[in-house]
């Protein structure tokens, strides 16, 4: 099994990008999730509610992130270092974040035709995960630092659709090649190896569907495709749709951990 694709998601919900390698620190990959829009009451927004957000694309920087529209639109936004410090909500927990400013706000209200603010991790930021993990940090992730998926899972699943979906609208950060269709679903620890070394990741748990894959990843245009498809084979016990799993570093902070495609991949 090797790793064969890589994605980074600069700001959560909006677009993503392949790239050649991952660099990990102790909140997963870095430059992914690490920008957020919230609403007025600070509560964090996604395609979920505004599915315009799928015609954004991000792009980290050098000094932050690039935002643009299909149009050709943008607008470049510097990292937040001196800036007003906002409680904000995601999911459950209600963490410190830096606002990005009046510029961003404005141009991203505009295009979204509704309030919102960019804000971003900044150095007192803290999310950890759940016992037993709490030594493990997230960034604005839903629920664990990084997500894999088999490419013989979406090939599994293109085989039963009419139309074949791509990739990007499960949002991984690693996909696998090599193992069988679902093989994911019960690992528990995986070794990447590396070019610095070997890389352990505990799979934490599955992860479980939203509407958002959905949805066309460029687009926001919702359908009844690949969840219809989905729930027919793999709805859960307890009702909810599985695709992929969660993934977290053993250690507490793997800094300078690099992935690349083509690494090895073992199943501990």
């Amino acid at each position: 099994m090797h790793i064969s694709a890589l994605y980074q998601f600069p700001i959560k919900s909006l677009q993503g990008h392949r790239c050649e390698s991952l660099t990990l620190d102790r909140f997963g990959a870095a430059g992914d999730r690490r920008w957020m829009l919230v609403d007025e009451n600070d509560q964090f927004a996604t395609q979920r509610s505004l599915r315009a957000m799928a015609r954004l694309k991000a792009t980290n920087t050098p000094t932050g992130v690039r935002i643009e529209n299909d149009a050709g639109g943008r607008v470049e936004v510097e990292f937040p270092h001196a800036a007003v410090r906002r409680q904000v909500t995601v999911w459950r927990d209600t963490v410190t974040a830096r606002d990005a400013g009046d510029i961003a706000a404005q141009w991203l209200s505009e295009q979204l035709q509704t309030p919102v603010r960019l804000v971003a991790m900044g150095a007192e930021f803290r999310r950890p995960l759940p016992a037993p993990r709490q030594g493990i940090q997230v960034g604005f992730a839903d629920g664990a630092p990084l997500l894999l998926i088999g490419q013989a899972s979406l090939d599994d699943l293109n085989g039963r659709l009419a139309e074949p979906v791509a990739m990007l609208r499960f949002r991984p950060n690693l996909v696998i090649a090599g193992a069988a269709p679902f093989a994911e679903d019960g690992w528990q620890r995986i070794r990447i190896h590396t070019a610095g070394g070997p890389l352990e990741l505990e799979c934490t748990h599955p992860c479980a569907r939203c509407a958002i894959p959905g949805l066309d990843p460029f687009t926001g245009k919702a359908g009844k495709e690949p969840l219809r498809t989905l729930a027919r084979y793999r709805r859960g016990e307890d009702g909810q749709v599985y695709f992929g799993v969660n993934l977290a570093p053993i250690m507490a902070d793997p800094a300078g951990a690099v992935i690349n495609i083509g690494d090895r991949v073992e199943v501990e």
